[in-house]
């Protein structure tokens, strides 16, 4: 271990112990599970090793603040689709039910697609799902959005490389 990382582990460290209780509180009101709201204390804390440059950090609570908070984000939108996805399940009728195994592929699939689409701005990601849930072709996504055709091409591009990437990884060059 170089000398630069045991820095920066020390001060993820003395950070974790100056500022934990107080991420901890600031999350448990905002989750109804205590044990979630430790777990994406820990997460935070996590995603703070890998941030560099920690000697110079002015407001480390704004930092960790907004660290919780896109976690939280993900946490809730994560819980929204698998909501919707179990609400849809049970209005299908019974002897269409997948089993347990198969809805948690099918939950962690959702997962991955929703992570994917959150990485595209909202207008790409609106782009991709009008055409591919709603069948809607370009000029009428384009009228949706309120932009032109061509824009809509480069926001299905910009999907259609996020699932590249997801099923083949990075393309080289």
């Amino acid at each position: 271990m170089s000398v630069g990382e045991s820095t920066h582990q020390q001060l993820t460290g003395q950070l974790y112990r100056d500022h934990r209780d107080w991420l901890l509180g600031w999350l448990r009101k905002s989750l109804a599970c205590p044990h979630r709201a430790e777990d994406l204390s820990q997460d935070t804390f996590v995603r703070l090793l890998g941030k560099p440059d920690l000697q110079h950090l002015r407001e480390p609570r704004a930092l960790l603040g907004t660290i919780a908070r896109g976690l939280l984000i993900d946490h809730f939108r994560r819980n929204a689709v698998e909501r919707a996805y179990l609400e849809e399940l049970s209005r299908s009728p019974e002897a269409v039910h997948t089993s347990p195994e198969e809805q948690a592929l099918v939950l962690e699939a959702l997962r991955e697609i929703d992570r994917l689409l959150g990485t595209l701005s909202a207008k790409a990601r609106s782009a991709f799902l009008y055409n591919r849930l709603d069948g809607l072709g370009h000029a009428e996504i384009a009228q949706r959005l309120g932009v032109s055709v061509p824009r809509v091409r480069q926001y299905l591009a910009q999907a259609a490389r996020q699932c590249y990437i997801a099923l083949y990884g990075e393309p080289t060059p």
